[in-house]
């Protein structure tokens, strides 16, 4: 019971780094920068604060795994029940297919994201900050993070639908 109790907690402390990070950045840090003026520090920070974050955001969706995974089996959920035809027929089963093809979506867009787009943005801002060019990988990260963040809270919102039952 106690393993199960330190990975609950730990799911939820991750997933609130994960999202609140991510709430930071779209709430917080650029719509400050806006007000600056200054692209080229703009970018700069963004840069710099996304790479910070991006290491704190692949642990935590790591460990968002790692202690899914644990609190399945916590449930008697393991790879019996995981291969058989009923649970995918439940309710359970939807919710629980819907979530991991959004968390399958969310890692491969945050990849893109994190180790494509972000830094085509960073290095456009960098040595072209008002260029057409700069502007659309900007838009484009900027879109692709707010989408990963929309992934973020419907996945949340389908992990207390997996425990409490869905509405």
């Amino acid at each position: 019971m106690t393993l199960y109790i330190l990975s609950v907690w730990l799911h939820i402390v991750a997933a609130t780094v994960w999202i609140g990070g991510m709430l930071f950045l779209v709430l917080v840090l650029i719509p400050a920068l806006r007000g600056l003026g200054n692209r080229g520090l703009a970018a700069t920070l963004v840069h710099h604060v996304g790479v910070r974050f991006r290491s704190v955001g692949w642990l935590s969706l790591l460990l968002l795994v790692m202690t899914g995974l644990i609190n399945l089996v916590k449930r008697g959920i393991g790879w019996t029940a995981l291969t058989s035809p009923e649970l995918w027929r439940s309710e359970f089963g939807h919710i629980l297919g819907i979530k991991l093809s959004l968390v399958a979506l969310t890692f491969l867009l945050s990849a893109v994201h994190d180790f494509l787009i972000g830094p085509k943005a960073t290095k456009a801002g960098r040595l072209e900050p008002g260029s057409p060019e700069a502007q659309r990988l900007r838009r484009q990260a900027a879109w692709m993070g707010r989408f990963n963040l929309l992934m973020g809270l419907i996945i949340a919102a389908l992990g207390v639908m997996l425990v409490r039952g869905a509405p």
